[in-house]
């Protein structure tokens, strides 16, 4: 797979996702821009996971699921025949809902990828690069022998971005990434999201209205139909989106009128 010079790294056209009989989502068309933050809000249920799912071939890991339509990865087509999920998934690195350190030191976390993939550089320097992205080098450089899980909430999602980071993806996906977290550590995420944004494109699911309006730079709101399958009511500008909605169910959502 090589790079392709569009302005969209990702695109979605005419996307279907079952899970056995039960549609999930249906006809999202998407068109993610290269080096922002795009935003998935809508309430629950709605697809919004398995939608950022798709984009590294997750939902290849659960049984029935049937991913039906286009998805295309700069010029690419995620889903063709040959396409190695393995390979997707080290160029769309993904950061879950709740911090999940591997039982192993500081260190070997963020080595984890970079030994798999067989790097073959000064793994010392990688290791520490990925830390300084993640705005976690200062507090753990004295310490990186010690067990990841003694570190806390927002030390260990910080640490999961950098062994993200370390195999050097083009796009991060994350899933509720401070959902879990206090209010100091996710406004500590919330800026790395922003920082890291200049050279990565972020996908972030959130239920957080303000999370979305302050890190992100589009977003798409979805919803459901009266068979609980998601489909996308409105994609736009953050700012277009949370002040002037072209859609009055999308105004409702955002107000807080329904969830």
């Amino acid at each position: 797979m090589t790079n392709s010079s569009s302005d969209f790294v990702l695109t979605t056209r005419d996307l279907y996702v079952r899970y056995g009989d039960f549609l999930a989502l249906k006809g999202i068309n998407l068109d993610i821009k290269r080096h922002g933050v795009t935003a998935l809000i809508g309430p629950s249920g709605c697809g919004k996971s398995t939608l950022l799912r798709c984009f590294n071939r997750m939902n290849d890991l659960i049984q029935d699921a049937r991913v039906e339509g286009e998805i295309m990865f700069e010029g690419y087509d995620l889903y063709a025949p040959g396409v190695d999920p393995t390979e997707i998934r080290s160029r769309i690195g993904m950061v879950f809902q709740r911090p999940n350190p591997f039982p192993k030191s500081i260190y070997d976390n963020v080595a984890f990828g970079l030994r798999i993939n067989g790097f073959t550089g000064v793994m010392e320097e990688a290791v520490e690069q990925s830390l300084r992205q993640a705005a976690l080098w200062e507090e753990v450089k004295d310490r990186l022998n010690r067990n990841a899980l003694t570190l806390s909430g927002g030390q260990q999602q910080r640490l999961c971005i950098a062994r993200a980071l370390a195999v050097q993806p083009e796009v991060i996906l994350m899933d509720e990434p401070a959902s879990s977290l206090d209010p100091i550590a996710t406004l500590a995420i919330e800026e790395l999201i922003r920082e890291l944004s200049s050279n990565y494109t972020i996908l972030i699911v959130t239920h957080n209205m303000q999370q979305a309006a302050r890190v992100s730079d589009e977003t798409a709101f979805l919803m459901v139909d009266d068979e609980r399958a998601g489909y996308l009511v409105e994609f736009n500008a953050t700012g277009q989106i949370f002040t002037n909605p072209s859609d009055e169910r999308t105004e409702a959502y955002i107000t807080g009128r329904f969830s």
